[in-house]
């Protein structure tokens, strides 16, 4: 099996950064164990028809919402329940947002990678904290940041061993409620860790509607087609049977019809890429 330099291996088996594209996908907000249930199960199968690793995404919190009345998730407790809930039943690892050094030893124990949101990608403390636990750390490059800046974040995390570290695109802050995604991003910090180009929230409109994000879902596929040409490890997608209904992100989720359309043409084009 043919490996990058950079490659890591999340359980026996499952590479992040070989011929197999990984998936992090699932609802942007873990509403509920049946929700998580639902979109795990569905994505689980479609992941292994396209021959593509999975893993299961949903945050317990959404500690950085537009208005303070916007809906946040079921909180730690619960939503460590959820995940844990759809790792055992599906054995799928689950990977998951940590905001506070306070939060990493708990959901450690539930979480196969500990995702850093964008905006705190300098905090050095947070980033030293998740390392320290061994897990996978998927540091998303903040909107503000520049890709080449993105190697001192890698290094903090390697600075305490943990070797084990990926990045992901998100866009770039671009005017007011906007963010453009510049592919040459991905090339340069593939330098540094496996890359994962983030589809869904690269389309959002950052407080675009107001008390709320908006987003152009519609651009989504065409965006991930250019990603996986140019040569990702990884696709990060907010998936929701009903984006209309979903308690955040909405506007930018994709459909289940739509996520099967994105994975069928990115296999293609991943293949050819790899």
């Amino acid at each position: 099996m043919s490996l990058s330099s950079h490659s890591i291996e999340l359980n026996p088996g499952f590479y992040i950064g070989g011929p197999k594209l990984t998936l992090l996908a699932g609802p942007c907000v873990a509403e509920s164990e049946s929700l998580c249930l639902e979109v795990a199960d569905y994505m689980k199968q479609l992941a292994e028809r396209f021959g593509f690793n999975y893993v299961f995404k949903a945050s317990f919190d959404k500690a950085n919402r537009s208005s303070a009345n916007s809906p946040r998730g079921p909180g730690l407790e619960k939503g460590l329940s959820y995940l844990a809930t759809v790792k055992t039943k599906y054995q799928l690892p689950v990977v998951t947002d940590i905001h506070e050094v306070c939060q990493v030893k708990a959901v450690a124990t539930v979480a196969d990678i500990l995702q850093i949101p964008a905006f705190l990608c300098r905090q050095t403390d947070l980033l030293v904290a998740a390392a320290e636990t061994g897990r996978v750390i998927n540091i998303k490059k903040g909107q503000f940041m520049a890709p080449e800046d993105m190697k001192s974040a890698v290094e903090k995390v390697r600075s305490v061993g943990n070797e084990r570290v990926m990045l992901t695109e998100r866009g770039s802050s671009f005017g007011y409620h906007n963010l453009v995604v510049d592919m040459r991003g991905l090339a340069t910090m593939r330098q540094f860790a496996p890359v994962c180009f983030d589809a869904t929230h690269s389309v959002q409109l950052p407080g675009g509607l107001g008390t709320a994000s908006g987003g152009q879902r519609q651009f989504a596929i065409p965006l991930a087609r250019a990603a996986a040409a140019i040569g990702i490890d990884a696709l990060f997608t907010e998936v929701h049977p009903n984006p209309e209904k979903a308690f955040s992100d909405g506007p930018n989720s994709l459909n289940f019809a739509d996520i099967e359309k994105l994975l069928s043409q990115i296999k293609v084009i991943h293949d050819i890429a790899f």
